[in-house]
């Protein structure tokens, strides 16, 4: 099975990093196959981001699809430029917190998450890729959690202090994929 998404927003949300955890947790931890694409706006903080994953059983093609199996949108303006990439009945994952799901498509699965509010709430906008990153695993269950939180435990390893934050974060993402998966 092969699954491709794309992550987009503004630079300086962690779509890049997002990215990279969940392609450094699918080829540390599994035996899959996986490609990462980045793609950076003229600007990198503030101007757009966004880079595709590709995870599949069999060898991949391209690392670049057609079409999205999902896509997540940290922001209005990458949902307004790539929903169209997104399959029919493919999966959405929205922030909510500055995303107007009024402007979403019909055909798609849309999965809510308030992540730059409740980054926010947890004292540090920075971790609202950690939220997502969350979210996304508990709702598609495309890896393991042990899998990712490892993966995350290791890149942060050189600043333990951000470990308790972001495993708080991790966790809150996955309360809110797994409670819209039921």
């Amino acid at each position: 099975m092969e699954t491709n998404i794309m992550i987009a927003g503004f630079g300086g949300q962690g779509v890049m990093t997002l990215g990279k955890f969940l392609a450094s947790a699918t080829c540390d931890a599994t035996d899959k196959n996986v490609t990462f694409f980045p793609s950076y706006g003229a600007a990198q903080r503030g101007g757009t981001a966004n880079c595709y994953v590709v995870i599949s059983d069999k060898g991949i093609g391209s690392p670049i699809g057609d079409e999205m199996d999902d896509l997540i949108v940290l922001n209005g303006a990458s949902l307004d430029k790539f929903q169209d990439k997104l399959r029919e009945g493919g999966r959405l994952f929205v922030n909510s917190s500055i995303v107007d799901e009024a402007r979403v498509r019909q055909g798609v699965d849309v999965i809510k998450a308030p992540v730059t509010e409740l980054a926010l709430e947890l004292g540090n906008p920075k971790v609202l890729n950690i939220i997502m990153m969350g979210v996304y695993i508990g709702y598609s269950q495309v890896l393991p959690v042990d899998v990712v939180w490892s993966t995350i435990e290791h890149k942060l390893g050189s600043k333990p202090n951000l470990l308790p934050l972001n495993r708080e974060a991790f966790e809150k993402g996955l309360e809110i994929g797994r409670a819209q998966r039921s």
